[in-house]
């Protein structure tokens, strides 16, 4: 396999066997995280993060992704140069990107809900480096998809349900009932990390439900990928208004708020009024009693936790969360995919 120079924009359009092959090196990457069969593989090589928007994990994990591949990370952020934009006068995409290109052996852009006058602006804006970088553009989470989240989460899933940290059994996902609900939440969240994980879990077979209140639909490309995805796979897809009912017989559960389709007017995202609304929208919160109807499920969740809001501190730090050991995973499937697109495996 040669994904060398390859982008990763979303998951979705990577091969389910491209995504395995990555999945299967982040696992062995896991087991044997310092192995030298490893930390020479980006030696000398730099890889710019620009990031619109800060983070802990995307940054400190992909810092460490590159230094324990033996390479450097460099960090940056807008305000560093002098780029074009709509109001301002600077240097365009393709000027940025090809100088980048030069200097870099790959570029990760962040850009999400609070840095751009519309969605899908951050993804347009990756897929313009994209045009005009010659090295891999990685997509560190962008307002419609976070690709090394929801790798991140599928190897969490079939670590649970397989023998465990660094020996994931996908096979074993096939079949599982997958429930993605809304939650209450006082952050005003993008799509980016709800869509990968519809779109990574009706990847892997796994029955699919959308539980959201009324006003609160997903992006409906992302929410036709699911369906075909699921269809492809002889599995069901399924959308429901009903906080409860949803979670029956449920294997995985994702419990995370997310903001409506009118965040944005007139090119400003209107975060407070998303968070004052959400707040009002009482039952979504999700808690033991309503993890007692599911088949013994696992929690889930990209982190920061909204504790008291998406979900109770009974469930998030429970037996049966999942969101450390997911967490971690951000590591190995970035030092995997970077590896592949970077070094030339």
């Amino acid at each position: 396999m040669d994904l060398y120079g390859r982008d990763l924009i979303t998951t979705q359009e990577w091969e389910k066997w491209e995504l395995e092959e990555a999945l299967d090196l982040a696992a062995r990457m896991k087991r044997d995280r310092f192995s030298l069969e490893f930390t020479h593989l980006l030696e000398h090589k730099t890889f710019i993060m620009f990031f619109y928007n800060p983070s802990v994990r995307t940054r400190i994990s992909f810092e460490a992704a590159m230094t324990e591949l033996g390479g450097h990370s460099q960090f940056m952020t807008p305000s560093a140069g002098r780029f074009k934009t709509s109001k301002t006068a600077g240097e365009t995409v393709e000027d940025a990107a090809k100088v980048m290109a030069r200097f870099a052996a790959g570029i990760g852009i962040r850009i999400l809900e609070d840095k751009v006058p519309y969605y899908g602006a951050g993804t347009e804006l990756l897929r313009e480096y994209a045009r005009w970088a010659d090295v891999p553009i990685l997509n560190m989470a962008d307002d419609r998809f976070h690709p090394f989240q929801g790798l991140a989460d599928v190897m969490g899933w079939a670590e649970w349900y397989g023998e465990g940290p660094g020996r994931p059994n996908y096979r074993a996902l096939e079949g599982k009932k997958f429930v993605l609900t809304w939650a209450q939440g006082a952050l005003a969240r993008s799509w980016c990390s709800v869509q990968e994980a519809l779109l990574i879990a009706s990847r892997f077979g796994m029955h699919v439900t959308l539980a959201r209140p009324d006003g609160y639909d997903l992006d409906p490309e992302v929410i036709e990928w699911t369906r075909r995805n699921c269809e492809e796979n002889d599995t069901t897809f399924e959308v429901t208004n009903d906080p409860v009912a949803g979670l029956d017989g449920a294997h995985i559960v994702y419990a995370r708020n997310w903001m409506s389709p009118n965040a944005y007017q007139d090119g400003e995202f209107k975060k407070q009024e998303e968070i004052e609304k959400a707040m009002k929208i009482t039952g979504w919160t999700l808690d033991a009693e309503k993890m007692a109807r599911t088949d013994n499920a696992i929690f889930t969740h990209p982190m920061p936790v909204d504790r008291g809001n998406e979900v109770t501190d009974e469930v998030a730090s429970g037996p049966r969360s999942a969101i450390y050991d997911i967490a971690e995973n951000r590591l190995h499937v970035q030092k995997a995919v970077m590896a592949l697109t970077m070094g030339n495996l």
